[in-house]
């Protein structure tokens, strides 16, 4: 059977050419079973992820359906979990909308009220919020809602997880009752069930995959480990994985302090996010993962819902999610846009039948496989070092190099030369058995006789520094092993390093003579 365009869908020439332009070429598998019934003004169920093309299914119809011009009130409201994804969700339907002169505006705590004030007050056709924000301009009057026409339950999973329920059944309360409503969601608790069959009338329930609701291209992968390795697994897994971005799922935001500082100790692009960073080190954080200057970002679920991503090859839980509405929502960070991705799962022995309980629930097969082994990230090391001078290789302007070879060549051979400037770029490619980490460092400070010193060094977050910066800096300047540096406290302005008491001078008279790009280094 032929598969339907959107030129088959009956859509306004305004919105056809939107989506041209977009780059959309024919409906997605959740955009064809959830448009006609929408377009046709029925209510709607939609089981679908992140990242399947739902916001255009939900998109679209609201466009079709509002009257340019008619702002004084909105005619459709889009309820979403959090901030980030009420912007992607106002930007993709301004995006479709633009044609037809529809004007969208989100609203959601972290703003000033008194922006959304003027957007709300100059028109808009469609309101994209936070049940909470919605509420707060609800109760001041500034969001009437007497002419909605159209109602859209993003990710309500979500929001029934983040406490919501009860904000959602006032708003919706609020409404006429002579709507449209529609609710995607990817998965469906008993209480959103029950939001359903209570606020809509007799919606047509769709979803892209009729047999599974776990997006079908992801690989899914478990390692059993201890929970002391879990860190020194995921740097194994690292290494050996071919990845473009990789979100790393935490339970705490202490684990996700923790983790992320380990992982920049040991050079690896990785930074964190939670509730508790202010909001311009969140955007800044998710700018760098979004162009890839931050390959790996450490995360709780609170902090990670709504973010979509392009190109997250990987996620990985760090931590074994409690429940399968939470594993669904993870896995589905990656796999996007019909695309191949990898879930990786560490879990410890005592993890594995809530693990098997959350395969059973999910209707999808999680395999086992072993931690690489030291040998598997040697050849992985070798490889990239392998590739990166074949690419430095293929770039050319190499002549002032090939002076420093004549210059070494009447001495040694091009061999010798060779390996010596490989080891200068990659390290000597020693890789110690998990076993024996635990067992070397198992009660231990990073220092000889359990004597620390914490120093003081006069460079933090907003002089670009960053944990693996100073790790780098310290080990190279100060001559002192990167495993034998503590605890890392990054600030905006300063940083405290901790380092073994006899190598302190040693670090202090090397780091004060040396620069950080542009900015001299003072430690004390």
């Amino acid at each position: 059977m032929k598969q339907k365009t959107f030129n088959d869908l009956g859509l306004s020439e305004e919105v056809l050419k939107a989506l041209a332009e977009m780059g959309f070429e024919s409906p997605t598998p959740i955009q064809r079973v959830a448009l006609p019934p929408a377009l046709a003004g029925h209510d709607v169920i939609g089981l679908a992820q992140t990242g399947t093309g739902k916001t255009a299914a939900f998109g679209i119809p609201l466009i079709e359906a509002a009257k340019e011009g008619n702002r004084k009130d909105p005619s459709a409201l889009v309820l979403v979990p959090t901030r980030e994804l009420a912007i992607q969700v106002c930007t993709e339907i301004s995006r479709i909308g633009r044609h037809k002169g529809i004007v969208a505006a989100a609203v959601y705590g972290g703003q000033p009220i008194t922006t959304q004030f003027r957007a709300l007050k100059a028109g808009v056709d469609v309101v994209v919020g936070t049940p909470g924000r919605v509420m707060d301009h609800m109760r001041r009057k500034t969001l009437v809602l007497r002419n909605i026409r159209s109602v859209v339950l993003d990710e309500a999973d979500e929001m029934l997880n983040m406490g919501f329920i009860e904000d959602m059944e006032t708003i919706l309360a609020e409404v006429p009752k002579e709507r449209r409503t529609m609710l995607f969601s990817a998965t469906m608790p008993a209480p959103i069930l029950r939001l359903s069959g209570k606020y809509m009338t007799d919606p047509e329930t769709v979803r892209a995959d009729a047999n599974n609701p776990v997006v079908a291209k992801i690989s899914q992968v478990f390692y059993e480990v201890r929970s002391e390795d879990r860190t020194r697994a995921l740097m194994r897994l690292l290494e050996v994985e071919d990845f473009s971005r990789v979100l790393v799922f935490c339970a705490t935001r202490k684990d996700v302090d923790d983790l992320s500082a380990e992982l920049q100790k040991a050079g690896y692009g990785a930074a964190g996010l939670h509730g508790d960073y202010p909001q311009e080190l969140r955007d800044e954080t998710m700018k760098r993962f979004r162009n890839g200057n931050t390959p790996v970002l450490v995360a709780t679920d609170v902090a990670a819902r709504g973010l979509d991503v392009q190109d997250v090859s990987h996620v990985v839980n760090y931590s074994l999610p409690q429940n399968a509405e939470t594993h669904v929502h993870r896995i589905g960070r990656t796999g996007r846009a019909g695309k191949s991705g990898v879930a990786i799962t560490l879990v410890s022995p005592r993890e594995k039948s809530r693990l098997r309980l959350i395969e059973r629930l999910t209707r999808s097969t999680i395999r086992q496989a072993p931690i690489p082994t030291k040998d598997d990230v040697k050849r992985a090391r070798q490889q990239g070092t392998i590739d990166a001078l074949a690419a430095a290789i293929a770039t050319g302007s190499l002549d002032q190099h090939k002076k420093v070879v004549d210059a070494l060549a009447s001495r040694y051979s091009l061999e010798d030369i060779a390996a010596a400037a490989i080891r200068l770029m990659a390290g000597d490619m020693v890789v110690e058995d998990i076993a024996e980490v635990r067992q070397r460092t198992r009660g231990e400070r990073p220092v000889s006789g359990g004597q620390v010193v914490k120093l003081r060094v006069g460079l933090g977050r907003k002089d670009g520094i960053s944990v693996s910066d100073l790790v780098k800096s310290i080990a190279v300047q100060g001559r002192i092993p990167g495993r034998d540096i503590g605890k890392i406290a990054l600030f905006d302005r300063h940083s405290f390093v901790e380092v073994p008491a006899h190598l302190a001078r040693q670090v202090v008279t090397s780091m004060n003579q040396s620069r950080f790009p542009g900015k001299k280094i003072q430690v004390a």
